[in-house]
């Protein structure tokens, strides 16, 4: 029997991890509440009708109370369905979420149970395992990047930081000592400057 369809579950989050202050009677019906983007396209539409046969409850169903105090809401967005669980506080429609909470990604509808011809794929859909690749290969590119910039760091880097002046540590040190290594290396560039002349 079918159609069936293939969702991957993402983002579950439970009563328990939720703690929000809500609460329904265990056994009690619940309303479906479908968005309007339901009624744009014919695999929403295939969707919402299977959905609508997963979490719907019979009238006059031996296990349940016979009222609604929760309501069940299915949003499309981002190509993805946002289930949504809520309580009914009072008459005018005031809620209050009590979870759990979850989006299904759809990924194909078959034409039977769990198999047959693809009805339906979902052409945006990426898979948990090509998802981490790109990721990892997004890590290792920004670390061929961050070498990359070492080594152009390393290449322009200047050999002295700053050329120094002779003249601020003159008054460093030994006065006399400091003034005989001044005389010195000025005779010294004297020297170096005519041997150039003279060549």
């Amino acid at each position: 029997m079918g159609p069936s369809v293939k969702f991957l579950v993402e983002n579950i989050y439970t009563m328990a991890e939720l703690k929000m202050t809500g609460n329904c009677l265990k056994g009690s019906r619940p309303l479906l509440s479908f968005d309007e983007h339901f009624n744009t396209k014919l695999h929403y539409s295939l969707l919402k009708e299977l959905l609508i046969q997963i979490f719907d409850v019979p009238n006059h169903h031996p296990k349940t109370q016979p009222f609604f105090d929760h309501i069940y809401t299915f949003t499309i967005l981002d190509n993805r369905i946002w289930f949504r669980n809520f309580q009914i506080l009072t008459e005018d429609g005031g809620l209050a979420e009590i979870g759990p909470r979850f989006v299904l990604n759809p990924i194909k509808i078959f034409t039977d149970s769990f198999g047959g011809e693809v009805l339906w794929e979902n052409p945006t859909y990426v898979s948990p395992v090509k998802f981490r690749h790109s990721l990892k290969k997004n890590n290792t590119s920004k670390y061929m990047n961050k070498m990359d910039q070492k080594i152009i760091q390393k290449v322009n880097k200047p050999k002295e930081s700053y050329s120094l002046n002779p003249m601020d540590e003159i008054f460093k040190g030994d006065p006399l000592e400091k003034a005989i290594e001044l005389q010195q290396k000025e005779t010294k560039d004297i020297q170096t400057n005519n041997n150039k002349q003279k060549k």
